[in-house]
């Protein structure tokens, strides 16, 4: 029978193997492809949509307040509640009101009265100055008394009247059908004549209102009244719909330093109150650089640069730029890029050098042929 020997192998082999193993190169990874957003420089400049936070609001709010001071006795009515035109919303005492009525219509008597005598007498006096008993200054003196109560009398009626408005005006009442989006007051409290206790946001038409900043005012403002200027997008929606710009405020916010801008958004659906998104379109080259969004930008050894995607390889390199001054969200490219060239808007922070890239498109959207050089994707 033939025996099989082993024999254990040298120290010295078995360590060059493990350090044959160890310096193998692995195998390297594929660098994933990035979806990223970007926008073609042109000659005359493109454009760059931005987004801003709108709210949707009614047309027409009015701040219902009391046209008399007084303690209120009563609110009927809810934040968030439905109302209808001429219901009550709330009430104030209206005692001393009452009183005041009483008072003016106890004026308006008398003066009738008075009115009611005065013309009688008159009457007879004619009759005694016809039959020659009595002189023409005397009569006068009749007439004179009988048209001052007249007077009297209409001034009695219009109190009276007063009066009778005060009365009413202790009730609150809705002027239109709504909603009611604010409640300043509660039962007991004391209220001045004019201070606001309710917000009505009547049926009708709505707006996004939003704002922007101080510097797009001359790009915001050739929009009043073009229908598709704006589009708009609700809250958890990914679809856009054409808005038209309605009113943009004459003047900046003193605090806030930016323009309200209201958007009338037709008949899409919409809840009041609901937060939306607006979108506009906004020029990138203006006098003496171009303007490209802050996350545009990147930093490589210490420098800014913007990737420049080459739309034959799909791939990106950074390009060094000169930057100028920031206005909001924006930088000013002063030097370094060219008409023609796709810069990369989104995404800026997981590239490197010569890596695939793919544009990104948004859920529910058609993909977009190859944009011309003066539009923009993004």
């Amino acid at each position: 029978m033939q025996i099989t020997r082993w024999y254990p192998l040298p120290f010295a082999l078995i360590v060059s193997a493990a350090l044959l193993a160890g310096c193998s190169k692995p195998a390297e990874q594929a660098q994933p492809v990035r979806a990223v957003r970007t926008l073609v420089l042109s000659d005359t400049g493109g454009s760059l949509q931005r987004e801003f936070s709108a709210e949707i609001r009614a047309r027409t709010e009015s701040r219902l307040s009391f046209r008399v001071n007084g303690k209120v006795t009563r609110r009927t009515v809810d934040l968030g509640q439905r109302v209808q035109a001429g219901q009550l919303l709330a009430q104030v005492d209206a005692q001393d009101l009452r009183l005041g009525e009483d008072a003016a219509r106890a004026a308006l008597a008398a003066a009738e009265a008075q009115a009611t005598q005065a013309a009688s007498d008159l009457r007879r006096f004619k009759d005694l100055r016809a039959q020659g008993f009595i002189s023409e200054a005397e009569l006068d003196r009749h007439l004179t008394t009988d048209r001052a109560a007249q007077a009297s009398l209409r001034q009695a009626r219009a109190q009276a009247g007063v009066q009778a408005n005060q009365t009413a005006y202790a009730a609150l009442t809705a002027g239109a059908a709504g909603v009611i989006t604010s409640v300043d007051v509660e039962p007991g409290q004391v209220v001045a004549a004019g201070a606001p206790v309710l917000t009505l946001a009547h049926d009708g038409p709505r707006d996004a209102v939003f704002s922007v900043p101080e510097d797009m005012g001359a790009v915001i403002r050739p929009l009043v009244g073009k229908a598709g200027g704006v589009q708009v997008r609700r809250w958890g929606s990914n679809e856009w719909a054409p808005a038209t710009v309605r009113e943009v405020a004459a003047a900046t916010d003193s605090l806030t330093r930016t323009l309200q801008v209201k958007a009338d958004i037709a008949g899409l659906p919409v809840e009041l109150g609901q937060t939306a998104s607006v979108a506009l379109r906004a020029p990138t080259r203006v006098k003496g650089g171009i303007q490209l969004p802050l996350h545009a930008l990147a930093e490589r050894d210490g420098r800014s640069v913007v990737w420049v995607l080459n739309s034959k390889t799909m791939t990106v390199q950074a390009q060094p730029v000169v930057t100028g001054d920031i206005i909001g969200n924006l930088v000013l490219v002063l030097q370094g890029l060219q008409p023609g060239q796709e810069v990369v808007t989104a995404g800026v922070h997981v590239l490197l050098p010569g890596q695939k890239v793919k544009r990104y498109v948004e859920p529910g959207r058609p993909v977009a042929p190859q944009a011309a050089a003066s539009s923009p994707r993004s």
